[in-house]
């Protein structure tokens, strides 16, 4: 879809944005690595919308960086209720994901792909739509990344703060998450790995090394 501009519009639909980020071309059947956003690659500061208040967690930084040079597919998936109940608009996500970017870039790391889902049950207008596919806990998001960035979601990895990000990440068919700040759990076909400390940082960049060496064999 294009705008006015004749620029391409991320917006796929009313609830829906998917924009591809800078023009790196990775070959089919790479696994990606999922991410949050809001409170896991930035502080939340509940429903964020002022591009000033944007801070990165830097926990996160490691991460990005070790996939960036594997050379796997960073791909953020994040819900955005706070346009879906009319706190702030489409206009506004976009400053402050431009924000979270270039702070990102700042830091020499970068982002593949950003998909965003703003319908919810307590939305306005055409936004109020209860469990809506692309909204995690479903897996529309991942699923929809998997599609055009042709990956292998079997061995994609996801990070978030929320269970709602694991059950995605499960629901998609991958097979391991790291929950920000949560506990460990193991579920059929689906590990939880906690993510507090050094330590639970150090598996996390371990697996997306594997991965890397993986995809070089």
């Amino acid at each position: 879809m294009a705008d006015k501009t004749g620029m391409k519009n991320p917006l796929t639909e009313p609830g829906v944005w998917i924009e591809r980020i800078g023009d790196r071309a990775f070959p089919p059947n790479r696994p990606a690595l999922f991410l949050d956003r809001d409170g896991t690659i930035n502080v939340d500061t509940d429903y964020p919308s002022d591009p000033a208040e944007i801070e990165l967690r830097p926990q996160m930084l490691p991460a990005i960086a070790a996939a960036n040079r594997a050379q796997i597919p960073v791909v953020v998936v994040t819900n955005q209720s706070g346009v879906a109940r009319g706190y702030f608009g489409w206009s506004a996500f976009a400053a402050v994901n431009g924000r979270v970017l270039e702070l990102l870039g700042e830091e020499g790391v970068s982002i593949d792909m950003v998909l965003a889902c703003a319908y919810h049950e307590a939305g306005v207008g055409p936004l109020a739509i209860p469990d809506h596919p692309m909204r995690k806990p479903n897996p529309g998001m991942l699923v929809e990344a998997g599609k055009r960035l042709a990956l292998d979601l079997r061995r994609s990895l996801i990070v978030g703060d929320k269970l709602a990000d694991m059950q995605a990440g499960k629901r998609a068919g991958l097979q391991q998450g790291w929950l920000v700040d949560g506990e460990a759990a193991f579920q059929p076909g689906f590990t939880i790995r906690p993510l507090l400390g050094s330590s639970d940082l150090d598996e996390l960049l371990a697996a997306i090394e594997t991965l890397g060496q993986d995809n070089r064999s």
